[in-house]
């Protein structure tokens, strides 16, 4: 008696041939939009962008839905009638993306700590005094916002006055 172990194929799993062709083309395009951005900008060079990072994002979801493409044999099938040259273009494809991602993806980018995430929250401490719950204040009608907003802002008159009355 053989057991029927083939894969069932989702709507789900289908959605990341479709993710990768639209990505891919976003990909092309948002490289092509940057480069001719840093050229207006006075010819830098791609890399000191601003926004560079945006491209490795990019970049780094392409070879993800890759890789789930890849590693499900279920979809290769359906690879073969959506992208031009198949699973072998897709391999190839990704595996310069892969390179691309590799050579350019930063330490900095792809691992932050939490001395780096300590570091951040440190630095809006003095900015607000919710740095260490962040969520006080969610849900606040908009009246409640208005009201507090205008007893700081009387509270800030009020000991400018004082200050004034000193002098």
């Amino acid at each position: 008696m053989e057991e029927n172990s083939e894969v069932q194929v989702t709507k789900e799993s289908l959605w990341y041939i479709d993710n990768y062709v639209l990505i891919r083309d976003y990909y092309d395009r948002t490289v092509s939009r940057i480069a001719a951005r840093c050229i207006r900008k006075g010819n830098i060079a791609v890399e000191d962008y601003p926004f560079y990072s945006y491209i490795i994002d990019v970049l780094d979801e392409l070879c993800e839905t890759g890789n789930y493409i890849i590693s499900h044999k279920e979809l290769h099938p359906y690879v073969e009638k959506k992208i031009k040259g198949g699973v072998k273009a897709l391999e190839d494809n990704l595996s310069l993306y892969k390179q691309e991602l590799d050579r350019n993806a930063s330490v900095e980018m792809t691992a932050k700590t939490d001395a780096d995430l300590s570091a951040a929250k440190n630095a809006f401490e003095g900015f607000t005094n919710q740095a260490n719950t962040p969520i006080n204040g969610a849900g606040q009608s908009i009246d409640d916002v208005i009201a507090k907003l205008t007893a700081e802002q009387n509270k800030l008159t009020n000991s400018k006055d004082e200050s004034d009355d000193n002098v």
